[in-house]
């Protein structure tokens, strides 16, 4: 089930444990370690999604500074 909705969403594994309601660590062993037991296929295609969720991290991060700060950047100290 979470495999699924990762790979078919593309949500991030902390957007997949909100959803559900579980712990991140839980979301990830289950997507990563016991997902490849039971369906590599699926397995791929999840880790394709969270290595692109990895490489587009700073991002968002980037963009989450902009929204609470304004366009203008981070206030003097």
């Amino acid at each position: 089930m979470l495999g699924k909705y990762i790979a078919e969403s593309g949500d991030t594994v902390r957007g997949a444990a909100k959803k559900y309601g579980m712990a991140k660590s839980t979301v990830h062993k289950t997507v990563t370690e016991r997902l490849a037991r039971t369906d590599a296929a699926l397995a791929e295609r999840v880790r394709e999604v969270l290595e692109r969720n990895l490489a587009e991290r700073h991002l968002r991060g980037g963009e989450a500074t902009r929204r609470k700060y304004g366009k203008r950047g981070v206030p003097p100290s």
